[in-house]
């Protein structure tokens, strides 16, 4: 499967965008017109320095406003087209993109387009060049692939072909099987992109919010199906245009764009298997049983410290590491590692992010098969060297420069606590006691900008859905949320993406310098309880204003005990149709971290997202009290 992608998709100028599209794994590029303009070398520089990369140049594009216009305009863009077919000789690029004409004296008539294409043809093929007709969905004429294919059909000419554009198509919602009846043969080139489901202006839409297939709303999948039906064997091409792709990371950006057409290729493959002989073959989705533990990096000081809190929630130190500085905390089915290692990976992540969760260890069917699958998707494996008894848990890098580990109930991989840990002796063995089962859910934070890279990540190699995005209104701005969940939900992740550093969100990534997870919620089973506990062990509870309780009262007809209850225990409320919700929280510490303690009654799916611009309140009241205390203090002294 040959991959392209249009250079105007990614940031940067010319260089830095071959080499990052190189790096991440594609075969060619469409070279855009404005990024060869922009470039300071000849035309046969910039093609030697494409294929000095490794590259083709598949296509080149646009040519606009050609077909359909009176004379003296026609001869005008036939000369044109010379030009470019000039320049396409010495870039050393066989085929061109003729966008349907927007010309505001563009006659209409698929007869007279046809005339205009085949003549056109024949000037390409006596240099040895191709053409491909492409319908945009907002063309003064053409604008439906269906009228393209006709214009070529009629054209009759074997260097005119179509361009399919799923972007085009599936705005303009054209069933797609429509085009199963093309012949493959005549598929000069195909482009591909997402969108999210926004009404707006084609033509705005298409320039502003255009994604990777798979991170927005439209049936890419099925439009890759009935393109692949017809023989179709020529590249796959992206053409992204996205504002924020445009201040983004090159190589991010074209990591991502190969793992879609990777992943949109996969789904292909097994929703109609006929269609798709070549594509490579790999594993499926992984399905996710849970979060198996996470891992802390700390130095001692810190990791004391955190140790303490985790003891006022009810977790018991039971076990230390065989080799290596790392103990093991439990409650439930809940594990937590705290390493203070002074080498390695965790330690690295310590002196960059302080305090923070550089490891995620989930429970999956198979581990081999897991990395395997991120891998053919291009996630990098991970390991370190390993210390006498401990196993080899298969691992990658995961998204925001932390790590993910596997373990499975079919290996030895399962007994992980029972080989790399021994006891502690006199401490007391694992329970409830303060009533946490289970973790509820991860939540990570990242800047907005890079939230589709994160969702990308996860819905490619995991089986798992994303539901919608919310907004949580922060006094700073706002952040942006959605939840990544498995079918079974024993894997809840919420993406939190901050626009601004004002927000709590931002400001945890800038005071962390990247990290990534800012709070673990735990579930338990009766929230009063769990909460009556916790302030026995000396728990410091994030205190919410009473003003909330008044308008609580005044959106729920909740009983008065009730509230009066919710009150005193600081605890948040929701419900929907399906279900109740009971959340707390403590206080926040290192870089902005927090826990939080959940109940859900029913079949409660979502996360309280009408309770956190309260709870943002509340920590950054908390702050600011922290930081005058602290103040005051100093300045007595």
């Amino acid at each position: 499967m040959k991959t392209s992608i249009a250079t105007v998709s990614i940031a940067g100028e010319l260089p830095e965008k071959l080499a990052a599209i190189a790096s991440a794994g594609f075969n060619g590029i469409e070279i855009f017109e404005q990024d060869f303009i922009a470039f300071d070398g000849s035309p046969r520089d910039v093609g030697a320095m494409v294929r000095d990369h490794g590259l083709d140049i598949t296509l080149f594009q646009p040519f606009r406003d050609f077909e359909g216009l009176p004379e003296p305009l026609r001869t005008r863009a036939f000369d044109r087209a010379e030009r470019k077919f000039d320049l396409m000789n010495e870039l050393g690029c066989e085929l061109m993109l003729i966008c349907s004409s927007l010309h505001p004296q563009a006659i209409g008539g698929i007869d007279r387009a046809a005339d205009d294409l085949r003549q056109l043809g024949e000037r390409a093929a006596a240099r040895g060049l191709k053409l491909g007709y492409e319908a945009l969905a907002w063309g003064r004429h053409v604008n439906d692939h269906r009228d393209a294919w006709e214009i070529v059909r009629r054209a009759d000419h074997p260097n005119v072909g179509v361009i399919l554009d799923s972007f085009h198509t599936l705005a303009r919602q054209i069933d797609p099987d429509t085009i199963r009846s093309i012949p493959g043969d005549r598929i000069a080139f195909v482009q591909l992109a997402d969108a999210p489901l926004i009404e707006m202006d084609l033509f705005y839409w298409s320039r502003h919010f255009r994604v990777m297939p798979g991170e927005g709303d439209l049936p890419v999948v099925d439009f890759m199906r009935a393109v692949m039906a017809t023989g179709y064997a020529g590249p796959l091409s992206l053409e992204i245009f996205n504002d924020q792709f445009r201040g983004g990371s090159p190589r991010a950006i074209a990591v991502d764009g190969h793992r879609s057409l990777l992943y949109l290729a996969d789904q292909v493959r097994r929703a109609e298997p006929a269609v798709a002989p070549h594509v490579p073959a790999m594993p499926p989705r992984v399905p996710v049983e849970g979060v198996e533990f996470i891992e802390f990096a700390a130095d001692d000081t810190e990791a004391a410290s955190l140790g303490r809190i985790l003891a006022s929630m009810g977790f018991r130190r039971i076990a230390r590491h065989i080799a290596r500085d790392v103990t093991l905390w439990r409650q439930g089915g809940i594990n937590i590692v705290i390493n203070t290692e002074l080498e390695g990976f965790a330690h690295s992540a310590y002196l960059t992010h302080g305090v923070s969760v550089c490891d995620i260890g989930l429970k999956v069917a198979d581990a081999a098969t897991t990395v395997e699958r991120a891998r053919a998707l291009g996630a990098t494996s991970f390991s370190q060297p390993r210390v006498e008894g401990e196993l080899d848990i298969p691992a990658i890098r995961g998204v925001g420069g932390g790590v993910m580990h596997f373990v499975d109930g079919a290996s030895e991989l399962s007994r992980v606590w029972e080989i790399e840990f021994q006891p502690i002796e006199g401490a007391p063995g694992a329970g409830t006691e303060a009533g946490l089962t289970r973790v509820d859910h991860i939540a990570q934070t990242m800047n907005y900008e890079e939230m589709l890279t994160w969702t990308l990540f996860y819905t490619s190699i995991f089986d798992v859905a994303k539901a919608p995005m919310v907004d949580v209104v922060d006094p700073g701005g706002l952040v942006r949320s959605q939840a990544i969940e498995s079918p079974d939900r024993t894997l809840r992740l919420t993406l939190n993406g901050a626009e601004s550093h004002r927000t709590l969100a931002g400001r945890f990534i800038a005071e962390s310098f990247g990290s990534s997870v800012q709070h673990l919620a735990f579930a338990c089973d009766d929230i009063f309880a769990t909460a009556a506990a916790l302030l026995a062990s000396g728990f410091e509870v994030l205190p919410i204003s009473p003003n909330y309780y008044d308008d609580l009262a005044a959106r729920f007809e909740l009983e008065g005990e009730l509230l009066g209850r919710l009150r005193a225990a600081n605890i948040l409320f929701d419900a929907d149709e399906r279900g109740e919700f009971f959340q707390f929280y403590s206080r926040t510490y290192g870089e902005g971290m927090f826990f939080e303690i959940v109940e859900r009654r029913g079949d409660y799916q979502g996360y309280g997202a009408a309770n956190a611009p309260h709870r943002i309140a509340a920590q950054k009241r908390m702050m600011r009290n922290t930081s005058h205390s602290r103040w005051s203090q100093q300045t007595r002294t």
